[in-house]
């Protein structure tokens, strides 16, 4: 039992929920198969059923044994690496222009029909962010060449009720033939215009995903197979003032991708969040950004907490963060070497080299992993590998003493 105030904290963390009720919450609801390997991921994450190694100091003798990580996208022990990695590769790839930072965002009313369409949704959510951008770029009473743009998607609110929103980084600028045309200072595009493409384009790619019977409709949506109930919704939808968030970021260009690392790999709720868990609640804080940005606290039913977090779990193999237009993968190595030419600009930033994770460790946190952290003067040597249990269920296991 994990508690707070008279009970333990330390142990308050998303794997100790899933121990306590994980198995009466699948025996209750089904899931789909990315939901349960979430689950057993965090459930399992840094513990003996993934296995680990056994390593020894070579001057004093003391031992240390360490488990795997999961690696799970939504386990919140398994990103801090991975967002170190992603940041230091795109603060190579720095323009030295403004760069701008929006968020879109989808009415509420969509919840429910994304609930049962999560692929078709985001991916409609990113292409029409993205139409909005670069239709603006290329228009040539603006800026009239090619737009770049990061996207993260994020799908929570701070009490991990559903909030669809991209996070997008945006270079202050278009890129012609051979032309670096900047946009005016501290300004990108008007913000009502933006939100007038943004919801018409999304609205319109959603007819046609309708159109061509690519919805699930069933459950809760199960109405909108009715024509007549889905332009209601598109009628809605179009009537409504769609959110649109731009601003120009602090700090310049490494502000702009600092501030974007923060989503780029953040899951539903970080462990410090998590007060208590007992076998009839889940407490946590929450920022209330309507009053003041207070810290609250929340107490949910542990089946409620578990709801909410797994309704963020993507389907296996959906990229969360994607980039587009002169920053797409396929050609942003060419085409940032043409701006920085055309702008003359040498970049301090060297290409980052692939880091180990001891040289990662070692630079963010001043810890070397490899140190005997008893005696500070021995290197840790690994005697043993402790294998995870499929490895045991057939056999493989290995001992280097």
């Amino acid at each position: 039992m994990c508690t707070y105030n008279g009970r333990v904290k330390d142990s308050a963390e998303l794997a100790n929920i899933f121990n306590l009720h994980a198995g009466s919450y699948i025996k209750e609801h089904r899931l789909a198969k990315e939901q349960y390997k979430a689950i057993n991921a965090i459930r399992n994450c840094r513990t003996a059923a993934l296995g680990g190694n056994v390593q020894r100091c070579v001057c004093c003798a003391a031992e240390l044994i360490s488990y795997n990580s999961c690696r799970n996208r939504h386990c919140p022990k398994c990103q801090a690496l991975a967002r170190a990695r992603w940041l230091a590769a795109r603060q190579a790839e720095l323009l030295p222009v403004e760069y701008f930072h929006v968020v879109f965002t989808i009415p509420h009313e969509l919840n429910c029909l994304a609930g049962y369409n999560q692929t078709i949704i985001y991916n409609i959510l990113f292409k029409a962010a993205w139409i909005t951008i670069n239709t603006l770029g290329k228009d040539k009473k603006r800026l009239g060449g090619s737009m770049g743009m990061m996207a993260a998607l994020h799908t929570w609110g701070q009490v991990l009720l559903q909030h669809i929103h991209l996070h997008c980084i945006i270079p202050g600028g278009a890129l012609t033939d051979n032309k670096w045309i900047s946009c005016k200072p501290g300004f990108l595009f008007p913000v009502k215009v933006i939100s007038k493409i943004f919801s018409g384009t999304f609205v319109k790619l959603l007819r046609q995903a309708y159109q061509n019977n690519q919805l699930k409709l069933q459950g809760s949506v199960a109405h909108l197979q009715r024509p007549e109930q889905f332009t209601d919704l598109l009628n809605l939808l179009m009537n409504k003032q769609w959110c649109v968030y731009s601003k120009k970021p602090f700090n310049g260009a490494k502000g702009a991708v600092d501030y974007l690392a923060k989503y780029v790999y953040k899951t539903a709720i970080s462990n410090s969040r998590i007060l208590s868990c007992d076998n009839d609640s889940v407490a946590f804080t929450w920022r209330d950004y309507s009053d003041h940005n207070k810290i609250k606290t929340m107490t949910l039913d542990p089946h409620e907490f578990i709801r909410r977090f797994l309704a963020h779990v993507l389907p296996d193999g959906f990229m969360r963060i994607r980039c587009f237009g002169f920053l797409a993968n396929s050609c942003k190595k060419k085409k940032i070497q043409q701006i920085l030419s055309i702008l003359q600009y040498t970049s301090p930033i060297s290409p980052v080299a692939k880091e180990s994770t001891d040289e990662l460790m070692l630079r963010l946190t001043g810890i070397n992993i490899n140190l005997c952290q008893k005696c500070k003067i021995g290197k840790l040597q690994t005697i043993q590998t402790i294998p995870n249990f499929k490895q045991l269920q057939y056999g493989k296991y290995q001992d280097t003493s």
